[in-house]
């Protein structure tokens, strides 16, 4: 045998190997998807999608930030756990952003309107608002429990509407 047959042979059985080894691999989910506003995902038909109305926008400064998340204790409002985000300008009064979801389940959505654009959280300024509109105080420094804002989306496009609200 020749030394051409030789490695065509070695590598044949290193690839056998190598797929012998092969694990498959489970489906992770796919956090931190930074999407636009794209309406054509809640047309009629479409979905899985969340179609949010969100009412109460103080003003048109700053961006208004809609991040979802799986309707789950670990990961409801933790950080780098969202699973989608759709940054817009802000427009006062009432907007409606579509945010697609990877599939059939329960999941929550959380609303904030940076008035400034500074990108961080300015308690006397910027507004929030969370899918259910829970109720948000001191107590529960802002976070309920994943229970409270959590809903069930199916195959096509659930219509949701949060009312923000500011100090």
């Amino acid at each position: 045998m020749n030394d051409i047959a030789k490695t065509g042979l070695i590598m044949a059985a290193l690839g056998a190997g190598a797929m012998a080894l092969a694990v498959p691999t489970i489906a992770q989910p796919q956090y931190r998807q930074k999407i636009s506003n794209d309406m054509r995902s809640c047309a009629p038909g479409a979905g899985p999608a969340v179609r949010v109305t969100i009412n109460g926008v103080k003003s048109s400064q700053g961006k208004v930030r809609v991040q979802s998340y799986y309707g789950t204790s670990s990961d409801w409002l933790e950080k780098g756990r969202w699973l989608s985000r759709i940054e817009t300008p802000a427009r006062a009064g009432s907007m409606t952003v579509c945010v697609p979801v990877p599939s059939s389940g329960t999941y929550g959505i959380a609303v904030r309107h940076d008035m400034n654009g500074n990108g961080k959280t300015d308690l006397s300024s910027d507004g929030g608002g969370m899918s259910n509109n829970p109720s948000i105080n001191i107590l529960n420094m802002g976070k309920p429990n994943y229970r409270k804002t959590a809903f069930e989306v199916g195959s096509g496009v659930k219509s949701i509407a949060i009312t923000m609200k500011y100090m």
